[in-house]
């Protein structure tokens, strides 16, 4: 056809006589890169109204195709073209690098359509994961990993079949391909491994983008933020980027908390020894509270009871579940509801017990009785009284440490010992001396 046209127009611009060979193939090839560049022209300002027009429509998929599918084919169109004026200057010249013109429009073919086809692939992704365009768009890491899939296979597949236009033996490539392949995979295996690591990541489907996840088995804790290959990318919560490789999701325990149905309120609460028989009556209470609360979840376990006698308080144990699992909504929750428990403990008269002592010491009546007597003498002069305080002091001390000294004697010696023997006998020896 191009042959004929050629022909054609080369006997009508001959007709003239006034063009050399040289002139009249460089007109035809001006023409025909003019058409190319009016037709491209058309052809988008076309492909742009149907967009437009579909665009008005309910169907998704069509606007998306014509999208997906412009510029390609302008570019489909410009190789045309050149096409079409490169085998004219063949025709006219025997250069060596024309006769590569069926070879590189093939190739060219195969890119033009590997190009439409992944546009298409990324429009359709777009569209499934968006929920303004879908009433119930998928998960976003699931359509990305096909969408991927499906991009590699379309490179692959054309790569062959341009190899195989090339000239190449596709039977030749596989089994080359094969045996390099062991090597490859010897020398790349912690390559394979975060790949399959991948791989079983958008299979199992243990997180997904956006999701909160940690492990008790590494320091990792974070939102994801993408999930590749090779990385999976992970913000910690001081917003640095984490790239842990897919492999070690194949050998750790990975928590999902962003899956959480709700969130835990877990406390124990201590009133005074001197409120034990309102104890009864406050857990009542604070399990009615909880029970009526909007924001703690009944269905789940609720537990109220008096737990144990500490060292310095009567606790009770509170154990109830959110409806909430946002972190900042789940304090403010918390926050009301030990408010709440607080007013139900004062309002029996009780109290919230912190850690105190008692001290007892010993002859407290006889130290009450000497503070009395020096109440009571009411002393005439501040010396005397700081002089009768005083004596006090060192008369309680003195018999406290009477008592002492008697006491470490009981313990040390038993009836008929020498010791205890010379300590009778010591008055009745100093005055034989």
């Amino acid at each position: 056809m191009i042959g004929e046209m050629m022909v054609t127009l080369n006997g009508w611009i001959k007709s003239f006589g006034v063009l050399t060979e040289g002139w009249r193939a460089g007109i035809i090839v001006f023409v025909l890169v003019l058409g190319t560049a009016a037709t491209a022209y058309i052809a988008s300002h076309v492909i742009a109204a149907l967009e437009r027009k579909f665009a008005k429509t309910q169907n998704l998929w069509d606007d998306t195709a014509l999208h997906a599918a412009r510029a390609p084919l302008v570019a489909f169109i410009w190789m045309q073209g050149v096409y079409w004026a490169a085998e004219v200057a063949h025709h006219y010249s025997s250069a060596e690098i024309f006769q590569a013109n069926g070879v590189l429009m093939r190739i060219g073919f195969i890119i033009v359509l590997v190009w439409a086809l992944i546009r298409l692939i990324k429009r359709g992704e777009n569209i499934l994961v968006s929920p303004v365009k879908m009433q119930k768009p998928m998960d976003y890491t699931t359509v990305n990993a096909i969408s991927k899939l499906l991009r590699a296979v379309v490179i692959v597949t054309a790569v062959l079949i341009g190899m195989q236009s090339l000239g190449f033996s596709i039977s030749g490539v596989m089994a080359f391909g094969g045996v390099g392949g062991i090597a490859v995979g010897f020398a790349a295996k912690d390559l394979l491994a975060n790949f399959f690591g991948g791989f079983i990541i958008h299979l199992d489907r243990p997180f997904k983008v956006g999701d909160w996840v940690r492990s008790p088995d590494r320091n990792i804790e974070g939102t994801v933020e993408h999930i590749g290959w090779r990385l999976t990318t992970i913000r910690t919560f001081d917003k640095r980027p984490l790239y842990v490789p897919n492999a070690a999701f194949t050998t750790i325990a990975v928590e999902n908390p962003s899956r959480m149905t709700n969130r835990r309120i877990s406390e124990t609460i201590g009133i005074r020894y001197a409120d034990v028989s309102q104890m009864a009556e406050i857990v009542a209470d604070i399990r009615t509270m909880l029970e009526q609360h909007d924001d703690i979840d009944s269905k789940q376990t609720l537990i109220v009871n008096f737990l144990a006698f500490s060292q310095s308080s009567l606790e009770i144990m509170i154990y109830a579940f959110t409806k909430t699992t946002q972190w900042v909504r789940y304090h403010e929750v918390k926050q009301d509801v030990l408010l709440k428990i607080s007013d139900v403990i004062e309002g029996h008269g009780g109290q919230v017990a912190f850690p105190t002592q008692t001290i007892h010491f010993g002859d407290e009546s006889w130290l009450a009785e000497h503070e009395k007597e020096s109440v009571d003498a009411e002393p005439e002069n501040e010396e005397g009284a700081n002089k009768e305080t005083a004596d006090t002091k060192r008369a309680f001390r003195s018999r406290n440490s009477g008592r002492k000294h008697e006491r470490s004697c009981r313990q040390d010696t038993r009836a008929g010992d020498v010791g205890e023997q010379s300590l009778e006998g010591e008055d009745g020896e100093g005055e034989g001396d």
